[in-house]
C-alpha cells in the first residue's frame, strides 16, 4: 500500500510541476508524431521506419551485451541519422511541406500572401472553361475518346507546363476535339487550364505514387491521380476504353459523371470557393451568397 501511495504521491507532483508551456510542447509533438505516421502510411516509408526501428532495437541490445563494435557502427549510423532521413525520405518530406502550403489552415491565417480574389468577368471566363469541358467530355465518352484536363488553382503548375505546348487560348469544344483527335500531336498528354484559359496541352503528368490503387486504372487515370496528389489541381479525365468520365482532387477518383453533374462538381470545387472582388467596395463576398442575392 505505501508503494501505491509513493508512487501516486510522485505522479501528483509531477502534474503539480507542469505549466501550460509543457501541455502546448507536449500536444505539439503528439501532432507531429501522428502527422508523420499518417503521412507514411501505406508507403515505401512505413517499411523504411520498420528498419530504422529493428536498427535501434540492435542498438539497445549491443550496448546491452558490450558488443563494442557493432555499437559504434550503429552509433556513427543514427550521428547522419538526419541526412540519411532527408535523402531517403524526399518524396514524403516534399509531399508534405506541399500539403502544408495547400492546407486550409494555411490559407485562412496565411492567406494575404496568396491571390486568390476574382472579380466578376475573370468568374465569368472560368464557368464558360467549365461548360466547354464538360460539353467536350460529353463528345469524348460517346465516341471513346480519351482526355485528360487539369484545372490549375492555387498550385501554379508552369514546369509541368514546359513539357508540352503552350497555347494560350480560349477554350472550345471543337478545339479541344482538335487536342485530343487521336492522331493529333498533342493527344497523348495533359491539358492545363489556368483561370479559364487552355494554357498549355502535350503536358507530361507525373504518375500516382500510390500504390493501393485500382490496378484497373490505366496511365490517363494514374497520371491525373499523380498531379492532384502533388498540387490543388482538380482534372476531369474521360476513359478511352469505357467513355466514363471522372474527376480527381486531392489524390481521390470519382467516377461516373454526366455533364450536369460534371458542372455542378467543377463549379463547386472552382468558383464557389474563389472570392469575388466586388470593385467601388472594401469587402469581398463568396460566390454563394451573391447567388443567393440575385435568387
Amino acid at each position: 500500500m505505501n508503494v501505491i501511495a509513493q508512487f501516486f504521491n510522485d505522479l501528483l507532483s509531477v502534474f503539480r510541476t507542469i505549466r501550460i508551456n509543457d501541455i502546448i510542447d507536449i500536444l505539439a509533438i503528439s501532432f507531429v508524431i501522428f502527422s508523420l505516421f499518417k503521412l507514411v502510411h501505406e508507403t515505401r516509408a512505413e517499411q523504411l521506419l520498420k528498419g530504422v526501428a529493428v536498427l535501434l532495437a540492435v542498438y539497445i541490445l549491443s550496448s546491452l551485451f558490450g558488443l563494442t563494435m557493432l555499437t559504434g557502427l550503429l552509433r556513427l549510423l543514427f550521428e547522419f541519422s538526419v541526412l540519411i532521413i532527408a535523402i531517403i525520405f524526399q518524396p514524403e518530406i516534399r509531399k508534405a511541406l506541399e500539403r502544408l502550403g495547400q492546407s486550409s489552415f494555411f490559407r485562412r491565417y496565411f492567406g494575404i500572401f496568396i491571390k486568390n480574389e476574382k472579380n466578376a468577368e475573370e468568374v465569368k471566363i472560368i464557368k464558360n472553361a467549365i461548360i466547354n469541358v464538360a460539353d467536350a467530355a460529353v463528345v469524348f465518352s460517346n465516341s471513346r475518346t480519351g482526355a485528360l484536363i487539369v484545372f490549375e488553382r492555387d498550385v501554379k503548375l508552369s514546369d509541368i507546363a514546359d513539357t508540352g505546348t503552350v497555347l494560350n487560348a480560349r477554350p472550345s469544344v471543337a478545339l479541344f476535339g482538335n487536342i485530343f483527335f487521336n492522331k493529333a500531336p498533342l493527344h497523348d498528354g495533359a491539358t492545363i487550364i489556368r483561370d479559364g484559359i487552355i494554357y498549355a496541352s502535350g503536358c507530361i503528368l507525373p504518375l500516382t505514387s500510390n500504390k493501393g490503387v485500382d490496378i484497373n486504372l490505366g496511365t490517363r487515370h494514374r497520371a491525373a491521380l499523380g498531379i492532384s496528389e502533388i498540387s490543388d489541381a482538380v482534372v476531369v479525365v474521360v476513359s478511352e476504353e469505357t467513355g466514363s468520365i471522372s474527376v480527381a482532387v486531392n489524390g481521390r477518383l470519382r467516377r461516373e459523371f454526366e455533364r450536369e453533374t460534371l458542372i455542378a462538381e467543377l463549379e463547386s470545387l472552382l468558383v464557389d470557393d474563389t472570392k469575388i472582388y466586388i470593385k467601388n467596395s472594401s469587402r469581398f463576398s463568396s460566390k454563394r451568397k451573391e447567388n443567393k442575392d440575385e435568387k
